[in-house]
């Protein structure tokens, strides 16, 4: 009895890739909000997401792909009134948002001066954020449900001004949140791509 062998080699290979690259740039903003008491003392705090208005991410991808020379007008944050309030939504204008109205003027809760104007810090990973929280010194008790950001042309710093572009809102996650005579409520925002 005789034992034999046969040697044999097999090699096998599978490459798999993708069809393309796919890149994807979906707008995300962050609203931060710090209520302080006349006092100084931090009454409460709360980060939320918002949603990006269709008219704002229209604005700002005309601006990156075929602006000339452009300029920004604001963007102006304003504060979200709990009177008559229902929703937000995407479809949301400056002109024409039926589910919220601005506080400030004729819808408590009211506060000193106008809309706050934004200040950036240069753009770093995608992101934009501004350079300082802006303040808002609340002047009669109300309740907030969360802030907007308007800008680009016709926007102006005055309260229920219905002209410029909404480029976003966002909403207080934790239920609404009530503010009084003599509190301070700072707000800081960013945007990423």
């Amino acid at each position: 009895m005789s034992d034999k062998l046969n040697p044999v080699a097999e090699v096998g290979a599978t490459l798999s890739r993708a069809g393309g690259l796919i890149e994807s740039a979906l707008a995300e903003g962050t609203y931060v909000f710090e209520c302080f008491d006349a006092e100084g003392n931090l009454k409460w705090r709360e980060e939320v997401k918002n949603t990006v208005m269709t008219v704002g991410k229209n604005l700002a991808l005309d601006t990156f792909l075929a602006g000339s020379a452009y300029t920004v007008t604001g963007p102006f944050m304003g504060l979200i009134s709990s009177t008559s309030f229902s929703a937000i939504s995407a479809a949301d204008t400056q002109s024409s948002h039926a589910g919220w109205l601005e506080a400030g003027s004729a819808n408590a809760p009211h506060y000193s001066g106008t809309r706050k104007t934004a200040a950036w810090n240069a753009a770093s990973a995608g992101s934009k954020a501004l350079s300082a929280s802006l303040a808002f010194s609340i002047t009669t008790s109300g309740t907030i449900k969360g802030a907007f950001m308007t800008y680009g042309t016709g926007a102006v710093n005055t309260i229920d001004d219905t002209n410029g572009t909404l480029l976003s809102a966002g909403l207080f996650t934790g239920g609404d949140r009530s503010v009084v005579n003599g509190d301070t409520v700072n707000v800081s925002y960013s945007l990423a791509m």
